[in-house]
């Protein structure tokens, strides 16, 4: 895997943090998955985790959203102190994790899984007694978010029925109803050909205006034309940090990609 040229431009890490990790850590037995990382997401960023396989990116993701409890460090969410919370109270407070939390229901259709996600934030998603006319007040909205992902002329079908790339769009649409502030995103563009990626790219463009994004991303061309910000890891712990164009100049990165290449 190799760094393609870096786009001009992009760089808004003057920004207040709404996102910060000090000093995290998980250990599971003897062995550090994340080592002392300290992370400062800017308001209104895409902010980039990337690295080898086996460097600990899924786990920093499961510690910031909280699917697992840190062994040591502090997490703070726009000012507030989220280490000891749940993941479903950071998901309430505006921190969601696409792909994930917003898992779609194959049964039901497009505009059916987008109307469910409306539904959690004022607590109805379990109220099954409400009558149909109620419920479809929400249509007006969900069919607003189905348009933002392009997804307007498969409201009717059936989730299990989409493409893979149209499964990844309903997602980031569900995931847009719960309103988040910051959006995590993991592995947005894995098992896509490359006819969806682009799509998919500028799709997370269009919905990061107004909010934040970080996510987890192999695909480096799309790193590098989405992202603000880079933080490269490592064996759990941070090797480099900034724009694409310093990261990819970095001789420590290139090596833990690609192997040592002679002097």
């Amino acid at each position: 895997m190799r760094f393609g040229t870096a786009p001009a431009g992009r760089d808004r890490t003057g920004s207040d943090p709404i996102l910060v990790a000090e000093g995290l850590s998980k250990r599971f037995g003897g062995f550090a998955a994340v080592d002392d990382v300290t992370l400062r997401v800017a308001r209104g960023s895409i902010h980039a985790l990337i690295g080898p396989n086996g460097a600990g990116k899924t786990t920093c993701f499961n510690l910031l959203t909280k699917t697992i409890a840190p062994s040591a460090g502090r997490i703070t969410f726009d000012g507030h102190d989220i280490t000891g919370l749940r993941s479903a109270e950071v998901a309430r407070r505006g921190l969601v994790r696409s792909f994930q939390i917003s898992a779609t229901f194959p049964n039901l259709t497009a505009l059916e899984n987008v109307r469910v996600a409306l539904q959690r934030p004022f607590g109805r998603s379990l109220q099954f007694w409400r009558s149909l006319g109620a419920i479809r007040e929400l249509d007006e909205e969900a069919e607003d978010l189905l348009e933002k992902v392009n997804l307007q002329e498969s409201r009717d079908v059936l989730a299990g029925g989409l493409s893979y790339g149209k499964k990844r769009a309903l997602e980031i649409a569900t995931t847009l109803a719960l309103k988040p502030d910051i959006m995590l995103l993991d592995e947005p563009t894995a098992g896509m050909g490359h006819e969806d990626v682009g799509p998919i790219a500028e799709l997370i463009r269009e919905t990061a205006r107004g909010r934040t994004v970080l996510l987890v991303e192999h695909n480096l061309s799309v790193v590098a034309d989405l992202c603000d910000r880079i933080t490269v890891l490592q064996h759990g712990r941070i090797l480099a940090e900034g724009t694409y164009g310093e990261v990819s100049s970095d001789a420590r990165v290139v090596e833990a990609y690609i192997g040592a290449t002679d002097a």
